[in-house]
């Protein structure tokens, strides 16, 4: 007769979720979503919680920046961030995504004989704000549903422009049909869709990525990263110190130091005086210290000059 001794055990083998909060920059490894990257990191680091700050295709590899925990509260001030690629293309080709992941056709192109100045030349209509037709191989929702569902249905929708920026386009190496790109972008920026373009403005018809490599988001570059290979051969005291604490994510924002009066009645919901050293237009958003260095979250000064809370750690870590 079955006792549940075994399932019983099983269930207390399971690690306990830890409240692990901070911000890891993770170098991701072609083949896998973001999502997936999410859950291995989640698994090593026992986080109770993880998320991204921006997905990354499967097919591309590199810098892919990870709230866990308490963090999670403030990725969102990421979505919007610039990103540097290096993008390798293949011109002269078609691919049904517009990566190698699709199926791949050759583009007749005539007699097109490209060389180096005339890549350059055309290379520089592409800088500053273009407009790009996001491809139908993305995960941008139609009626709830990614646009990838209905690519792999054989279905397309209808998409609206969109208006994106390059602030920098470089050569990085040139062959024959190979074009090899340094490019600095706004968010929202679909590199397979610019690749697509170029080929087509070069002469050849069009073109796809064979490799994709994210190596900055906003301040934050590859050399910072960690590889998940690295990551499974680390202890859990090792883990935690790959760990940027919270307050990272908002080093943009202007930081308010309260005493502990001010620090107790805006974690508990009330709108308090600006400090007078504090002279910071309103709508300004701002990072809330408790004395000396203890970050509380984030907060907004109000047309009263007064602060109001708008995102706080839980009270645990306050």
């Amino acid at each position: 007769m079955h006792d549940g001794s075994t399932s019983h055990s099983l269930i207390q083998s399971k690690p306990k979720k830890q409240n692990i909060s901070g911000i890891l920059l993770l170098d991701k490894p072609q083949g896998i979503s973001s999502n997936k990257a999410v859950q291995i990191t989640k698994h090593l680091f026992t986080a109770a919680r993880c998320g991204h700050t921006g997905t990354l295709d499967p097919m591309a590899s590199g810098l892919l920046p990870l709230c866990l925990g308490e963090a999670t509260k403030f990725s969102s001030v990421m979505l919007g961030a610039n990103k540097s690629y290096e993008a390798t293309l293949k011109l002269g080709y078609a691919s049904t995504t517009g990566d190698s992941e699709g199926e791949i056709t050759r583009l007749d192109a005539g007699n097109t004989q490209l060389d180096l100045q005339h890549c350059e030349h055309i290379l520089k209509q592409f800088l500053g704000t273009i407009t790009q037709t996001p491809p139908m191989h993305s995960a941008l929702k139609y009626q709830g549903k990614p646009l990838y569902v209905y690519a792999r249905q054989g279905k397309t929708i209808d998409r609206p422009a969109r208006t994106v920026t390059i602030y920098d386009l470089q050569i990085q190496a040139f062959q024959t049909d190979t074009l090899q790109l340094k490019v600095r972008c706004s968010t929202g920026t679909y590199i397979r869709t610019l690749a697509e373009d170029i080929g087509k403005t070069l002469g050849v018809g069009g073109a796809y990525l064979t490799q994709l490599r994210r190596t900055e988001v906003d301040r934050y570059d590859l050399s910072q990263a960690q590889s998940l290979a690295n990551l499974k051969t680390l202890s859990a005291q090792d883990l935690l110190s790959l760990l940027l604490p919270v307050d990272h994510l908002l080093e943009q924002f202007p930081s308010v130091h309260l005493d502990e009066s001010s620090a107790s009645r805006i974690i508990q919901g009330q709108v308090i005086p600006c400090p007078d050293t504090t002279t910071l237009p309103a709508e300004s958003f701002i990072r809330l210290y408790r004395h000396p260095q203890q970050f509380i979250g984030l907060g907004k000064i109000t047309d009263q000059q007064t602060i109001m809370a708008k995102r706080l750690l839980a009270q645990q870590l306050a």
